[in-house]
């Protein structure tokens, strides 16, 4: 049976291609799940139609995929993060925080899932990854991370604990005068 591919089908063919199939794998998988027609005249000159304007559109959006691909190559990206012992970090920095990083840099939008990392980063430096914006388009950019500045306290922290004993300490007193004049009211 001779059918025309809607869609790319593994061990098949690509879209658009017209195949030689078995009747049974067309009717009971290809036909139902809308990954095939059969060829007929009409399908074929149809489908060749889709896929002509499919190009058009490609060629378009290539170019734009090319200029920001110019905008975003050699960009350096710096992240402030709390980190603990052995430049480890609390947290971690994710394709995400990348991604909404680069976006607001460039000033268009860059999806989390274009953006090339195997793992959050868990370490502060220096880290050089990629954007894959097509196949073939992968500019690359430099995530920094660097040790966010921790703000020393002001006072000591003795003098913190006697304020907190001296708050606690006023609250008892209060407390007590209230309770004599509580059991005089309830003696009357």
């Amino acid at each position: 049976m001779k059918v025309v591919l809607l869609e790319d089908v593994p061990g098949k063919g690509r879209a658009g291609e017209l195949k030689e199939v078995s009747k049974g794998y067309a009717k009971n998988f290809l036909l139902p799940r809308g990954l095939a027609l059969i060829a007929t005249p009409s399908v074929k000159k149809g489908v060749e139609r889709k896929l002509e304007k499919e190009r058009l559109e490609e060629s378009v959006d290539r170019e734009k995929l090319v200029e920001l691909a110019q905008q975003i190559e050699g960009r350096e990206i710096r992240f402030k993060a709390r980190t603990g012992a052995g430049e480890r970090l609390f947290g971690s920095i994710t394709a995400a925080d990348v991604a909404e990083q680069l976006s607001g840099t460039i000033g268009s939008v860059v999806d989390k899932k274009r953006i090339d990392v195997e793992k959050p980063f868990r370490q502060t430096g220096s880290y050089e990854i990629a954007v894959k914006l097509a196949s073939d388009i992968k500019p690359k950019i430099t995530v920094v991370i660097e040790e966010e500045e921790r703000e020393t306290e002001t006072e000591p922290k003795p003098e913190k604990k006697r304020e907190r004993g001296e708050k606690q300490e006023k609250k008892r007193k209060a407390k007590a005068e209230e309770a004599p004049a509580v059991k005089e009211e309830k003696e009357e």
